[in-house]
C-alpha cells in the first residue's frame, strides 16, 4: 500500500514492470491520465499536428505501441471530429481541453494523448511538426495503427 501511494506522489515512477508510469489531467482537474511508456519521458518528441484544429488548441500528442493510456473521468468525455472524421478527439465537457485522439481497431481503442497535459510534459524533448493531412486516407490510419497506444475509457463516480 505504502508503495502506491508513494508513486502516486511522485507520479512518474518504474513499476515492476518495463514501463514508466506519467500522469496527467485537463485544465479544470476532471479529467485525469495515465501514460505508461517503455521508457523515460525525456527519451520522446511530441509529434505537433500543424492542422488548424491541432494548432489554435495548441496541441502535440505523444504515443508508442508499446504503451498504454487509461483516462478517467466522471462525465462522458465529448468526441469532436474533424478533417476526414477518420478519429475522435476526446474533450472535457467542462474546460474544453483535448485529452486525447481516439480509434477503434477491431475491438481495441488506440490513441495519442494530449503531451501538453502531462504534469512533466517540460522533461520531453521539443516537438516535432507533422501533416497528418498530407497522407492518404489509408496511409493515415495505417500509420496510426502502427505508431498509437491502447486507450482505456474508466467513468468513475468518485474523483
Amino acid at each position: 500500500m505504502f508503495f502506491h501511494q508513494l508513486c502516486r506522489a511522485l507520479h512518474v515512477y518504474q513499476p515492476m514492470g518495463p514501463s514508466i508510469l506519467i500522469s496527467g489531467k485537463c485544465s479544470c482537474g476532471l479529467v485525469k491520465m495515465t501514460l505508461s511508456l517503455p521508457s523515460e519521458l525525456s527519451n520522446y518528441s511530441p509529434r505537433a499536428c500543424d492542422c488548424d484544429f491541432c494548432m489554435e488548441r495548441n496541441i502535440s500528442y505523444i504515443s508508442h505501441p508499446e504503451g498504454s493510456l487509461t483516462i478517467q473521468s466522471k462525465d462522458k468525455l465529448l468526441p469532436l471530429q474533424q478533417g476526414q472524421k477518420q478519429a475522435s478527439f476526446l474533450s472535457c465537457i467542462h474546460c474544453n481541453d483535448v485529452v486525447a485522439v481516439v480509434r477503434k481497431f477491431g475491438n481495441l481503442n488506440k490513441g495519442a494523448i494530449n503531451a501538453t497535459l502531462l504534469k512533466d510534459f517540460h522533461q520531453m524533448k521539443e516537438p516535432q511538426i507533422i501533416s497528418p493531412k498530407l497522407l492518404p486516407a489509408k496511409e493515415k490510419v495505417e500509420r496510426w495503427n502502427s505508431l498509437w497506444l491502447t486507450v482505456k475509457i474508466e467513468y468513475v463516480s468518485n474523483m
